[in-house]
């Protein structure tokens, strides 16, 4: 068993006993190892086999051997019990924002509240501002809560549906008489959730490849198997009471090419070239372009193009959102690729370090950077009033420009390390630093931490505001979703595009995969006016600057090429125009008519 499974498993199993009351040092000693296991310095199976396992803080010789139980049969009886003690729909309240292990006890042993169903009985009721410790307000965020997530449905996140098909690719690529296979759906589109996932793959027989892959350990349920698809339900890695479909589709080499078209989608992009097939005189499907008696072969989707006189158009831009004119044309953007970025921004660092709330000193960060291949990186820890990060205080924040420039002659002149604070934008839209200690950073991210609920003209005035600021370099993650799990805060969104433009100050995607913002439409629409847009990872931990793919994604879906970016630019272009935006004069919104 995988070792980010078995650390969900454990930290499962710390969060029932706290829903059944269990002792919480018991309950938290689950989560500790669960911690403990998704930092481990190497392999698992080796630190077992060596018994380095044992010798891992937070894993006690309780969870120990449970982990080993884990890892070497995929089953573990205390589990199984736990989960048959545990009605199969409370573990979904813990989707509820704001529902701890502690409410949803209370809830249960109170209301019996054992499901969603029920705590939207309960709170439609009344029953739950009675309780103590809840209240009208609560009860009214449990019933905002339960509406989202109903709308979000059953989707989950693009890099978990990443992590859930590539060993499936890998398996059917693999497999003896394959000759190509690809993942179809929205997920080759990187759309930003994804309902189920697609794979297509080419063989003369596909019947072994599918008998095979339903007989995959990681398939939970058979919902269909034929000689050409099957069709099969996957455990979600991040949710216990969550399902994922998969369906795996088999076709003739020569039929690829048509297939993979088609099962790529969009719906409305697949309506628009078969109208232009039909245009031509041809007729496309998921198997063939024909007309006039013949088939026209295409080895390839370039093929495919080509022949209904057209670029190559990316997956990412497959909407019927301008694509077919632009192909028609030759003026599709060359879209930018991860390798075009040359550094990134917005990372935090340890308390240890001297940073707020990252895992990883800087050194350790800039190393991974190195690694990456980037020749610059951005530290961008938490500003004072943010406490529960470890916002840094004036005089911490003097200590890290010592060790940064400390770091910087000691790297010379193959890497910069930029001094940036996240700063956050308080309720006035006023910022959590003085201007005589914004002017000492290299940039600064201007973020939202706190105060959501403001209605849309305060926060819309908060942000422009905070934008308008002259010591501003960019805004950070600037509507504060958190896909699937929290709704965009009020705001006039385009206002505030607005008068970044005006103001000459960037806006970030945010790479973090539970973010994705901006998003690809107001990516666009930004780009348009002029804003400059920054991909930048937010990254609390060394793995986190792996999720600058997920940034390229969105902007590649804003069909940016590299220099629409501005972290694509050497290390002395980036120099000077951080500069030069430090100089910037005050300028006021109400200068352009905005509204302030």
């Amino acid at each position: 068993m995988e070792t980010s499974r078995i650390a969900r498993i454990l930290d499962e199993m710390g969060t029932i006993l706290e829903i059944q009351g269990e002792n919480p040092f018991r309950c938290r000693a689950y989560h500790n190892a669960a911690q403990a296991l998704g930092s481990l310095p190497e392999d698992l199976s080796e630190m077992i086999a060596d018994g380095s396992l044992a010798e891992v803080p937070g894993i006690g010789e309780t969870l120990h051997s449970k982990v080993v139980q884990l890892a070497t049969t995929g089953h573990l009886p205390a589990y199984d019990k736990l989960r048959k003690s545990t009605p199969p729909g409370i573990l979904a309240l813990l989707r509820v924002p704001g529902l701890g292990p502690k409410k949803i006890k209370a809830l249960k042993d109170a209301l019996h509240v054992e499901s969603l169903a029920d705590l939207r009985a309960a709170a439609e009721s009344g029953a739950i501002a009675g309780l103590k410790g809840f209240g009208a307000k609560t009860e009214a965020n449990i019933l905002e809560g339960i509406t989202f997530l109903e709308k979000s449905g059953g989707r989950i996140l693009q890099h978990e549906a990443l992590a859930l098909v590539t060993p499936i690719l890998e398996f059917v690529r693999g497999h003896p008489g394959v000759r190509r296979a690809e993942v179809c759906g929205s997920l080759r589109r990187r759309a930003e959730t994804i309902g189920d996932l697609d794979v297509l793959f080419g063989a003369k027989d596909p019947a072994p490849v599918l008998n095979d892959f339903v007989a995959l350990p990681q398939v939970v349920k058979v919902l269909g198997h034929g000689t050409t698809k099957a069709s099969v339900m996957l455990q979600s890695l991040t949710r216990s009471d969550q399902l994922v479909q998969c369906d795996l589709r088999g076709v003739e080499d020569f039929q690829f090419p048509f297939a993979l078209h088609y099962f790529t989608g969009s719906k409305a992009h697949n309506i628009a070239m078969r109208k232009r097939a039909l245009a031509r005189g041809l007729s496309l499907n998921e198997y063939a372009l024909a007309g006039e008696g013949r088939d026209v072969p295409c080895k390839s989707e370039e093929d495919l193009f080509d022949a209904l006189g057209l670029a190559y158009i990316p997956p990412e831009l497959r909407e019927d959102a301008g694509e077919f004119e632009a192909a028609e044309r030759g003026t599709l953007p060359d879209l930018i690729t991860r390798e075009d970025l040359t550094g990134t921004f917005h990372c935090h660092t340890s308390k240890e370090d001297g940073g707020s709330d990252g895992e990883a000193t800087i050194e350790e960060m800039v190393d991974a950077a190195k690694a990456a291949g980037l020749t610059y990186l951005g530290i961008a820890d938490h500003s004072r009033s943010l406490a529960m990060a470890n916002g840094l205080t004036i005089e911490r924040v003097h200590a890290q420009w010592a060790k940064i420039d400390r770091i910087n002659r000691k790297l010379g002149a193959g890497f910069r390390v930029f001094k940036g604070t996240e700063c956050d934008i308080l309720a006035d839209g006023s910022l959590d630093f003085p201007d005589d200690v914004l002017d000492g950073f290299d940039f600064v991210v201007a973020s939202v931490h706190s105060q959501f609920k403001m209605s849309r003209e305060e926060m819309t005035a908060r942000m422009i505001k905070a934008v308008s600021h002259p010591k501003v370099t960019m805004l950070g993650h600037p509507t504060g979703r958190l896909l699937l799990s929290r709704d965009s805060y009020a705001v006039d969104l385009d206002a505030v595009i607005a008068a970044a433009a005006h103001a000459g100050t960037m806006i970030e995607i945010n790479a973090n995969p539970h973010r994705l913002d901006l998003d690809s439409t107001s990516c666009r629409r930004a780009r348009k006016l002029g804003v400059g847009l920054v991909i930048n990872p937010d990254a609390h931990a060394v793995a986190g600057l792996s999720d600058l793919t997920f940034g390229i994604d969105v902007a590649r879906r804003a069909w940016l090429s590299a220099a629409d970016v501005f972290n694509t630019g050497t290390v002395e272009a980036v120099t000077k125009s951080l500069a030069r935006m430090r100089s910037r004069p005050t300028r006021d919104a109400t200068d352009s008519g905005l509204p302030s």
